[in-house]
């Protein structure tokens, strides 16, 4: 069971079951608990082979055990997530820990992440279970439908769940250029009914230099 301890530590309660979570967050921990590195962005050989050709890697250990065990990542804020049988779309450096049985595995983002400098992928949580993301300061979750469409800043941007799809626009023109643009170069838009999550910090990205 995956509980947030004071806002930016993950303690999770074990009877031999196993999480999945980023490799060296553990800060502590009770009871009898294993550590097995283990390599993160897909599982198996198919698992292998995409995280070759996307270069989307996560580095992830295995724990296991009877007792709780406590993780956290650089004093990030963290948030749960509970999935259904749904997928979530997160960037592997958000991803802080999943249940064990939980899959991972990469995705497609096109020029969404290209414009944050995280490559053309990202990564994947799929299954019944519970997820653990991290964010710079708190973050929001924000509900898109068809009435009402969300738009991002890429460099907020932390995940997205549900059945959203999401186009990236560019207000980049000849003013741009000049540097007299309005200085939200790009942006994603996102459709359809789900969730977003967004942190009130934006990381350095391409865009954000346009």
């Amino acid at each position: 069971m995956f509980r947030v301890q004071g806002s930016k530590v993950l303690a999770v309660e074990m009877t031999g079951d196993a999480v999945k979570a980023k490799n060296g967050s553990m800060v502590a921990y009770d009871g009898q608990m294993a550590f097995k590195k283990l390599s993160g962005g897909g599982e198996g050989i198919r698992g292998m082979v995409t995280r070759r050709i996307t270069g989307e890697q996560m580095t992830v250990m295995e724990v296991k055990g009877h007792g709780t065990c406590w993780f956290a990542d650089r004093a990030s804020e963290i948030n749960l997530v509970g999935l259904q049988g749904d997928k979530l779309y997160v960037e592997s450096s958000n991803l802080l820990a999943t249940d064990g049985g939980l899959r991972t595995g990469t995705s497609f983002t096109g020029l969404r992440g290209a414009s944050q400098g995280n490559g053309l992928f990202t990564t994947t949580v799929e299954g019944h279970g519970q997820a653990a993301i991290t964010s710079d300061g708190p973050a929001v979750v924000l509900r898109v439908s068809a009435q009402y469409p969300l738009t991002v800043d890429p460099g907020a941007y932390i995940a997205h769940q549900g059945n959203l799809r999401q186009s990236f626009q560019s207000g980049v023109t000849f003013r741009t250029l000049m540097g007299e643009g309005g200085g939200e170069a790009f942006q994603i838009r996102f459709e359809g009914d789900g969730l977003v999550y967004v942190q009130p910090s934006e990381r350095n990205t391409i865009a954000g230099d346009v």
